[in-house]
């Protein structure tokens, strides 16, 4: 039933493309291991071992926090319409700011989201699919805009505020960086 790849086939890659959702899922060192949906139009297969997603403003920032301790992450891929499937991109992940010298070119690749945050570059070292069988069958309305909207009405000021009080430490009490490496601030 799973099968494993050591790349992005084109048919995968055709699959992943078509998916509406994807799951990240990271670990510091020790601490909570942090799963967390993703939807819009934020990610991009660069080519057959390479993918960046683009992180937008929310609650936590425990993706970038946990990257700083262990660079491990898993992107999950499930088939909600059509033939079954489970897709997981296994590999290491580093993220991009603001302030970083990729974040302009890397950022142009997505449509111009409000609250962007950090683009995600992971190096896929094992593609494993499964198959799904047992993952129920949804039908797709529709993207949420009640993220954008609420970022479009904080404005840039006030989301670089909201990093500071909410996005810069973890559940588990890891600093995030975001507002050195965004804002060039002192944490």
């Amino acid at each position: 039933m799973a099968k494993r790849y050591g790349e992005i086939t084109e048919g995968l890659r055709r699959f992943i493309e078509s998916q509406r959702l994807f799951f990240v899922a990271t670990a510091p060192r020790e601490g909570r291991v942090n799963l967390s949906p993703k939807g819009l139009d934020s990610l991009r297969i660069m080519d057959s071992r390479r993918v960046v997603w683009l992180n937008l403003t929310g609650s936590g920032n425990e993706t970038a926090a946990h990257l700083q301790e262990s660079s491990r992450m898993t992107l999950m891929f499930v088939a909600f319409e059509g033939e079954p499937m489970i897709l997981r991109l296994y590999g290491e992940a580093r993220a991009i700011h603001r302030r970083d010298p990729e974040w302009g070119p890397l950022l142009s690749l997505f449509p111009p989201f409000s609250g962007a945050r950090q683009l995600i570059d992971m190096r896929v070292d094992l593609v494993q699919t499964s198959c799904g069988f047992g993952v129920p069958l949804f039908e797709y309305k529709g993207e949420r805009e009640t993220l954008l909207a609420w970022t479009r009405k904080k404005g840039e000021e006030g989301i670089e505020e909201y990093w500071r009080q909410k996005n810069r430490i973890s559940l588990d009490g890891i600093p995030t960086r975001i507002v050195e490496r965004n804002l060039g601030e002192e944490e």
